[in-house]
């Protein structure tokens, strides 16, 4: 029987890589121009980190996690990284160090969840974190990175949602005032919704169930929701990110239904959405959290930050046909090939060649799959030390002593 893949995983072929790097290189290039710094955690942690961290209400904790015992000790494969690079600040001692800390983060994450487009059990996120400022510039500044980062990646005719949940009153407020908008609906409501109403009743505005967001809408509970207030302090924080998002020109959407799905967040929250993914459209999504640090055991820490999806931004990429190796030698002379071919890559070039004694046929129709340029390095060019250099894409083709060609290489 033939071992495939396990359901919500995948390969990430050779023809994949390319894109798949540019993602990466893009978001290390925008990230060192606004000065986060790279942090790499472990993959597995104590699952009380999740617990404590995420929250028990939330459907990662309750439904999600890959947790498994060893030694005594409950341990998870990190389901998301803001906690795991939370633990670090306060273990590394960090709020020593010059504030804000920026950081962000690279690598894959876990979920046992219904595999869908772009989302996997096993998936990849890019994210970033920034702790010790308290002002909404912090905010801006860090929804203005995903844009940017998201762009530089070739994507378009994006949307960026926002909201505040307040701080701790506030969302009480906003808990209770929902249960009792919510009450007369619940008999309807999906069975998620039901569990959600008693534990964690802000989720229910995040259903993605057709008929459950349906009768939100029939119910005017939008317009309920939009009508809750904040205190002085969150609106202002509020009205202080409209404003700097307005000075970065940064589009966006209030949406008074955004409330993500884990309990760490506070005041500021976003998303950036792509309608060619269907009803699980965000790309991006992160918010405030500045009440993480002290519940995991470090002094109160202002933080923000976000993630994104890697394989759902590779989704929406242009897949375009894998870019080609600068020279492919083309010779019977294996030992020679060999030779010139590491030459040609000392030099930084991309080359390759056919480790047989085809005939150059053969070759050469390789090379102009694979490749922009053939060298011919035949019985000829050996003796009088030359090479035949074919441009594979116009078709020129010249002849000239091997020193003189090397040298146009450097």
């Amino acid at each position: 029987m033939t071992i495939k893949a396990q359901k919500g995983t995948r390969d990430i072929l050779h023809d994949e890589q390319e894109i798949w790097q540019n993602i990466i290189d893009n978001a290390q290039k925008i990230f060192k121009e606004a000065n986060f710094k790279q942090i790499t955690t472990p993959i597995f942690e104590a699952t009380e980190l999740f617990q404590r961290g995420v929250g028990d209400s939330t459907d990662i904790v309750n439904k999600e996690m890959y947790s498994f015992e060893k030694n005594g000790h409950s341990l998870t494969l990190r389901p998301e990284n803001t906690a795991g690079v939370v633990r670090a600040y306060i273990e590394h001692n960090m709020s020593r160090d010059i504030q804000p800390v920026k950081l962000w983060y690279f690598g894959p994450m876990f979920r046992y969840e219904r595999p869908q487009a772009g989302r996997q059990r096993q998936f990849h996120q890019i994210g970033v974190e920034m702790f010790g400022v308290q002002d909404a510039s912090a905010d801006a500044d860090c929804i203005y990175t995903a844009v940017r980062f998201i762009e530089s990646i070739g994507l378009e005719n994006l949307s960026v949602e926002i909201n505040s949940l307040g701080c701790n009153s506030c969302r009480e407020r906003l808990r209770e005032k929902i249960k009792n908008l919510i009450k007369p609906l619940l008999p309807n409501l999906c069975e998620d919704c039901q569990r959600r109403y008693e534990v964690n009743p802000l989720r229910i505005l995040d259903c993605k169930v057709t008929s459950c967001r349906e009768l939100f809408e029939q119910s005017g509970l939008l317009t309920s929701i939009s009508d809750i207030e904040l205190c002085d302090e969150c609106k202002n924080h509020y009205n202080q990110l409209k404003k700097n998002l307005n000075a970065l020109d940064v589009k966006y959407v209030e949406n008074p239904f955004l409330v993500r799905g884990l309990d760490y967040y506070t005041k500021t929250v976003f998303e950036i959405k792509s309608e060619k993914l269907g009803s699980q459209n965000a790309v991006c999504g992160g918010g405030r959290y500045d009440n993480l640090v002290e519940t995991l055991g470090g002094s109160y820490t202002c933080a923000v930050g976000w993630a994104a999806g890697v394989e759902r931004l590779y989704s929406l990429i242009d897949k375009k046909t894998p870019s080609k190796i600068d020279y492919f030698i083309i010779s019977d002379n294996i030992q020679e090939a060999l030779k010139l071919t590491n030459e040609i890559r000392r030099m930084g070039k991309k080359a390759d060649f056919d480790y047989s004694k085809r005939k150059f046929s053969k070759q050469i129709e390789k090379a102009a799959k694979i490749a922009r340029s053939a060298i011919i390095l035949g019985e000829t060019e050996i003796l009088n030390n030359t090479l035949t250099i074919k441009n594979l894409e116009t078709f020129e083709q010249i002849n000239m002593p091997k020193s003189e060609y090397i040298k146009r290489m450097q």
